[in-house]
């Protein structure tokens, strides 16, 4: 029953976890390219299982090593995802600055449509290529997460698991729920994106740039607040 009560706990903290401030911003600009609900709600996913990947190693290491990660490291770290956020919404900025991006209708021979967005910076043509179906930065911002102050939670709750395979099963249960829960999140930034895409243009660019640069503040929040904790 305490092992029951422990995956509980940490599945319902997985999900609530998809709501810290600099996951959902750096999940919402990334998948403010998406160019379906579906692909976006992918790219929260895929950020959650390199979160959870992350927390694997972590948690496997802290279980067989019986320590945890020094506290100058873990400042480190969440150093390095703050600076992360900052170019991350610096490049969407860029992208909807200078990357001349609008939007038209598109139909493919099977009858399938759909509304794209694309830059004419180096063509004046609406020929495209779709973007590959894994999104590679999704689970790179997702790994780089897993390794700052969110896997200081988790793995104080995996230090108190009575077993290694529990505590290991507790990380994996708390990875689920931050995939669902992170899914649920871009599918729900999702739909205004692509509600906008399809009449409002110009809204469309306003709110992608509005992302990256709220995405670049938490950024920096953190840069500025780890900065002054350690040196």
């Amino acid at each position: 029953m305490q092992l029951t009560n422990l995956l509980l706990v940490g599945l319902l903290l997985g999900m609530r976890h998809a709501l810290e401030p600099d996951h959902i911003a750096s999940v919402a600009t990334i998948s403010s390219e998406a160019h379906s609900i579906r692909e976006g709600m992918m790219h929260g996913a895929v950020w959650g299982i390199g979160h959870t990947l992350t927390l694997f190693l972590f948690g496997g290491a802290v279980l067989l090593l019986g320590g945890l990660v020094p506290e100058q490291l873990a400042g480190l770290l969440e150093l390095a995802v703050g600076i992360m956020l900052v170019a991350l919404g610096a490049d969407a900025v860029r992208r909807v600055v200078r990357g001349k991006i609008h939007v038209h209708g598109h139909r493919h021979g099977d009858g399938h449509g759909h509304i794209h967005l694309h830059s004419h910076q180096h063509s004046d043509g609406h020929q495209h290529t779709h973007p590959g179906s894994f999104p590679l930065r999704a689970l790179g911002v997702g790994l780089m997460h897993g390794l700052a102050g969110s896997a200081a939670l988790v793995l104080l709750a995996v230090a108190s698991a009575p077993s290694v395979k529990s505590g290991l099963l507790y990380i994996l249960v708390f990875g689920i729920g931050s995939i669902v829960g992170m899914g649920v999140i871009t599918a729900g930034i999702a739909l205004p994106l692509r509600l906008s895409s399809k009449r409002f243009a110009t809204l469309h660019r306003q709110i992608r740039a509005g992302l990256g640069v709220v995405t670049i503040l938490i950024g920096l929040t953190i840069v500025r607040s780890i900065s002054i904790a350690i040196f």
